[in-house]
């Protein structure tokens, strides 16, 4: 019998993932949060110029490009008064990466990270790697993260806590003034505030804010990926940033797991970000319509739903065996259980597909959910 490391024995294959790669070929999919736009034109065009020039034929620099950050540093500095210098930015293979080297850098063996209950499913598993704790906090009934909350489970433990707004698997917003006060509780408390942002160009209502807007102190770390925000989830192009301590230890863990985040995908993330963003809002009001018409829908089947104000999620509240009868009928949704204790009873569907899919699974997720009442 092999030695396994026993925090690799401590987590599993994501659950999105199995249900993904549970489903036939001609299954529609609503598991997997990826938006069905093409990448930008001049995204792409950026790659094929750098390949074709010779430049992406070697490593860049551990952090990425110079002009890369500099673009992302501009991002940062137009979209949300970040005075950002370029220095303290790394470029990522995804945001998946930038969690991460993040948690990582800052979670010492036996270390407490207090994570939203349900959410995003790679924040317990990589709390786990990193030889941390996760301490699972139930979110409001608005789904959205309950700052009270997270200052109560704080203890001389915490290392760090993880906020994500807009949400994965919820599509909540938080309000301005629980962003603030998200900062307030890193600064006074001293512990990390680590911000999952890969969503924040898709808010519908409400507005997207930063923690690290807000703080006083070196007391924020923000991951960012290109993969949501100009749909380039194939390209593996996120970013994270802090203080230039904080990412100096990030870089020790990055140079030795990746070197560096794939170069064409390096030149093609900085045209994006440096590009009309036309694109940009064209998804976002696609992904509203979609939302509305999946609501309705939801609605309609007697099925509750908190509204998604942001990234392209729902989460509705749905009858055991309900996730196994969509996927009998040929429509994937993943179960509200693979993000944490407090999803049993919902489900998580991404409405990031074409809207005549998304019309033809609302009657299948109707039809469904009659069967399992019966």
């Amino acid at each position: 019998m092999p030695n396994f490391a026993a925090r690799v024995e401590s987590i599993g294959i994501s659950g999105i993932r199995e249900v993904f790669e549970a489903a036939g070929e001609d299954a529609i999919n609503l598991g997997i949060g990826q938006p069905d736009f093409p990448t930008p034109a001049h995204a792409r065009q950026a790659a094929i110029d750098a390949i074709e020039r010779g430049d992406a034929d070697a490593y860049t620099p551990n952090k990425g490009t110079v002009s890369l950050r500099e673009a992302i540093a501009a991002k940062h500095r137009a979209d949300q008064g970040i005075d950002l210098d370029p220095k303290r930015v790394i470029a990522t293979a995804g945001g998946s990466e930038a969690l991460h080297i993040a948690l990582e850098a800052h979670v010492s063996a036996g270390e407490e990270v207090i994570v939203p209950d349900p959410g995003f499913v790679s924040y317990d598993a990589l709390t786990r790697l990193a030889g941390g704790t996760p301490v699972p906090v139930p979110l409001r009934d608005d789904d959205t993260i309950d700052p009270a909350a997270i200052e109560a489970a704080i203890t001389e433990d915490t290392a760090a806590f993880v906020v994500n707004s807009p949400g994965n698997p919820t599509g909540a917003v938080s309000p301005p003034e629980d962003v603030r006060e998200f900062a307030r509780i890193a600064d006074e408390h001293d512990v990390l505030c680590l911000s999952d942002e890969v969503y924040e160009y898709t808010v519908f209502e409400g507005e997207h804010r930063s923690p690290m807007e807000f703080a006083d102190r070196d007391s924020v770390v923000v991951v960012n990926s290109a993969s949501k925000l100009f749909s380039m989830t194939g390209w593996r192009l996120g970013w994270v940033y802090g203080s230039a301590e904080r990412v100096d230890r990030m870089l020790r863990v990055h140079q030795y797991a990746q070197a560096c985040a794939s170069a064409p995908a390096q030149y093609a993330a900085e045209a994006a970000l440096r590009g009309d963003r036309s694109v940009v809002d064209e998804m976002t009001a696609s992904f509203r319509r979609r939302r509305d018409i999946l609501l309705d829908g939801l609605e309609d089947a007697g099925i509750e739903c908190p509204t998604p104000r942001g990234a392209f999620y729902a989460m509705p509240r749905v009858p055991e065996g309900f996730v196994d009868a969509c996927l009998d009928r040929g429509v994937v949704v993943v179960p509200g259980s693979a993000f944490g204790a407090g999803g049993r009873g919902s489900a998580r569907i991404s409405y990031a597909t074409a809207e005549a899919d998304l019309r033809e699974a609302i009657d299948v997720m109707a039809a469904a959910a009659e069967a399992v009442r019966e």
